[in-house]
């Protein structure tokens, strides 16, 4: 019997594909979902299937409150943290997790990636933020589930809008990236990974480099991003 939601698992199984051949994941490490808004649904990676194994028929939807909604196989389990993330942020359609080396590192270095060069302002305006190890009492709990109250927390702390700075590190663990579908969730998290890379050798050669400067940051994000942009076709 057809799925009513044949393109959703397949525009997923697309986006982990890509994760995949983007060298983003570490053997089955890493995930991306996709959602449908209208059903109040997404559909994410089955957990634990190694990428030459995966099929757009193994896509598991659930709902945003973790419900399986069609599906044989276990969700990712990070599954939790993406549903928080759909239910709290109304205007993304595509969540992305990955183990992508230099993002890790960062991670792991509890450090907000420094915005030194234009490659990262062409992205965004900001330092990538790294929200803050998660707490005991916390990692106790609805660990998963948590991690998406500790994305939106650091938002706030920080006064970030999801909308601009589509990208976080969490302390100790890695990256998370979104977008306006599973694609561009993917793309995010392949720019996250290559501004970790060029930033940790900038600090290699010089590490009193001095941050971007403002007038540079708003051309090349302006170029890129808003009514006035006039970057492509």
């Amino acid at each position: 019997m057809s799925s009513i939601y044949k393109d959703l698992k397949q525009e997923c199984y697309e986006a982990n594909m890509q994760l995949n051949a983007l060298n983003l994941v570490v053997y089955t490490f890493g995930n991306v979902s996709a959602v449908d808004r209208k059903n109040g649904v997404f559909a994410i990676k089955p957990s634990g299937v190694p990428y030459e194994d995966l099929k757009p028929e193994d896509i598991v939807i659930v709902d945003f409150d973790n419900n399986i909604i069609e599906g044989s196989m276990r969700p990712s389990s990070d599954t939790k943290t993406h549903a928080y993330l759909y239910k709290n942020w109304p205007n993304i359609g595509g969540v992305a997790h990955t183990h992508a080396t230099y993002s890790v590192a960062w991670a792991q270095s509890q450090r907000d990636i420094p915005i030194f060069g234009t490659t990262h302002a062409d992205h965004l305006t900001a330092d990538i933020p790294c929200a803050a190890p998660m707490a005991d009492s916390l990692i106790e709990g609805n660990y998963e589930h948590n991690t998406g109250i500790q994305i939106l927390d650091c938002f706030k702390e920080k006064n970030l809008s999801y909308e601009e700075v589509e990208m976080i590190l969490i302390g100790n663990h890695g990256p998370f990236a979104w977008g306006k579908n599973a694609a561009k969730a993917v793309y995010n998290s392949k720019v996250l990974e290559v501004v970790a890379e060029m930033a940790y050798l900038t600090l290699q050669i010089n590490p009193n480099a001095p941050r971007l400067k403002d007038s540079l940051i708003k051309k090349h994000y302006e170029r890129k991003h808003g009514k006035d942009s006039y970057y492509g076709q």
